[in-house]
């Protein structure tokens, strides 16, 4: 018998061996910059000294423990959190993966709210296990999978019109993200963020704010919310809290988390002591370094440079993004520039169709924007002129 990887993502073709700060090595030694970082998880950067420590002294101690029993650091991981999140949320619910807390969502907002139908939005993207799948706007992931979670509509994102006529007493959830990712770096505009607040406050409809991606000072601001002013009562965080380590948290107003009970929900894995002291050290990094100060100035920074390449280019149709969640929209698909990319020592990703998405750690600095952006244009380019010989040929 021989075992083979089942592989879903597909292979970019280099084995990585090695990840510090902002970097990562490959099996002959090229260096990196990562603009990919695991889909966001390494924003703190690969093994950051604070948390590779933390998980080191808790494995000295004890790896695993139900939550049936009580903890210390669990408590100390809670009065830490209280920094950092908003105070309108009083309870907390640790899960694995984004996937698994959008899924935690959707059940919770079915037994507050005793209805079954759910709003998302075009675009979205919520992660691929069952419930996290419905709420996931592209045909592409869905279709092989139907019948999903029944009664499910989409709207068009940062469509105001469409939020009055459609999230009614009726809805159980709507859940949406300040700043889609995989969707293709779209940040949502003030107004559909406000409205969209208050048609579900008037309605008694629970808003479910996926920060999985945005979250943790990527845009600039600890929570994309802060951005807007506006949050939801489910929060649902995970990717770069903790370092790298696997962990996505739900953190629930009291009106919710009051009406849960013994055996709404479970996850054996969920708030394990390693976890929990991952948590807590990327807690201090997020609050001690500044990390959505540096990620705003460090983003401001690669948007202007960035800025100042891409105009030059037909092939180039928008740059937008906030914070250190960028992406450059193309009008192809993007993997040509991406491969070129990769070659040249900058790993990007794709997000939507078209767009080619860089999210770097926070630890970037001048130079690192400058790598970036001199890159970017020598990839544009070298595609810009492999476009006009297949065109002239």
């Amino acid at each position: 018998m021989t075992l083979k990887y089942l592989s879903l993502y597909g292979s970019r073709g280099i084995k990585i061996v090695k990840g510090e700060g902002q970097y990562v090595w490959d099996s002959n030694g090229n260096k990196y910059l990562d603009c990919h970082t695991c889909h966001g998880v390494a924003f703190l950067g690969h093994r950051h000294p604070k948390i590779v420590n933390a998980i080191k002294e808790q494995l000295d101690n004890m790896i695993s423990l139900s939550t049936a029993f009580e903890s210390s650091l669990r408590d100390e991981v809670l009065t830490a959190l209280e920094k950092v999140v908003p105070k309108r949320y009083n309870y907390v619910y640790f899960l694995n993966s984004g996937s698994e807390c959008v899924d935690f969502a959707l059940k919770v907002a079915r037994k507050v709210r005793k209805k079954v139908k759910f709003i998302s939005f075009t675009n979205s993207f919520h992660g691929r296990t069952f419930g996290a799948l419905s709420v996931t706007w592209n045909p592409k992931y869905r279709e092989p999978f139907k019948p999903l979670v029944p009664e499910v509509e989409f709207l068009k994102y940062n469509d105001v019109s469409s939020l009055d006529k459609t999230v009614n007493e009726d809805v159980a959830a709507v859940i949406v993200e300040p700043v889609q990712g995989e969707g293709g770096i779209n940040p949502a505009t003030h107004e559909f963020m406000k409205t969209l607040r208050e048609v579900t406050q008037e309605r008694g409809v629970i808003l479910i704010v996926d920060e999985i991606q945005s979250g943790c000072g990527r845009t600039g601001y600890t929570w994309a919310s802060d951005m807007y002013g506006v949050y939801g009562d489910i929060m649902l965080v995970g990717k770069a809290i903790a370092g790298g380590f696997p962990v996505s948290i739900a953190f629930l107003t009291d009106d919710i988390g009051s009406q849960l009970g013994e055996g709404d929900h479970g996850s054996t894995f969920g708030g394990n002591p390693l976890a929990l002291a991952a948590v807590k050290a990327g807690v201090d990094v997020i609050t001690s370094e500044d990390v959505s100060g540096r990620a705003r100035v460090m983003g401001n920074k690669l948007m202007s440079r960035l800025s100042s390449i891409v105009k030059d280019f037909k092939i180039v149709r928008e740059l937008r993004g906030v914070g250190l969640m960028l992406g450059v929209e193309l009008r192809f698909e993007p993997k040509p520039v991406i491969e070129c990319l990769q070659r040249s020592g900058v790993l990007a990703l794709k997000a939507g169709t078209t767009v080619v998405r860089f999210l770097p750690p926070y630890l970037i600095n001048d130079e690192d924007v400058e790598d970036i952006a001199s890159i970017m244009s020598r990839c544009l380019n070298e595609e810009t002129t492999r476009r006009l010989n297949v065109k002239t040929a």
